[in-house]
């Protein structure tokens, strides 16, 4: 029987034995709600940041600090579709003009704000939902969908 499966300390590839996991030391450590700023100012900087993001304006890699590496891959093929149907009808990346409007916030747990904020545009109006979770004593969006 292994020492894994004994309740033992596990083994390294080289057979050598590991004291702890790597993963609880140099992971993301979760942060209290309490030791982090106020999510506010974030969440519309980033909801602003995303919406020129999707319209060509803005680069994907400015709020990578920000997003979990899940978040910066749907954005990325989200930025792909969009470059793709701008191409499509022949139009050029602008900046788009539009205004933050209210935002909703709720705290499911310690460490967690989940938001939806309303941005409109001249065209039309849209919600941005975003979950931020407290990771390494900063706010990180683990979730961004534009509605």
């Amino acid at each position: 029987m292994s020492d894994a499966a004994s309740g033992g300390p596990a083994r390294s590839r080289d057979g050598a034995r590991q004291r702890f996991d790597t993963e609880d030391f140099f992971g993301h450590q979760p942060a209290s709600s309490s030791s982090l700023p106020d999510p506010a100012p974030l969440l519309e900087n980033l909801t602003r940041c995303v919406v020129e993001i999707l319209a060509g304006a803005r680069d994907l890699e400015q709020i990578a600090r920000w997003v979990t590496d899940d978040v910066y891959r749907h954005l990325l093929k989200r930025v792909v579709i969009s470059a793709r149907a701008r191409q499509v009808k022949g139009q050029a990346a602008a900046r788009p003009v539009f205004t933050v409007g209210s935002t909703t916030t709720c705290e499911p747990r310690d460490g967690v704000v989940e938001a939806v904020v309303v941005v409109r545009g001249r065209a039309r109006t849209r919600a941005v939902a975003i979950r931020l979770e407290g990771l390494d004593r900063r706010w990180r969006a683990t979730a961004i969908h534009v509605l």
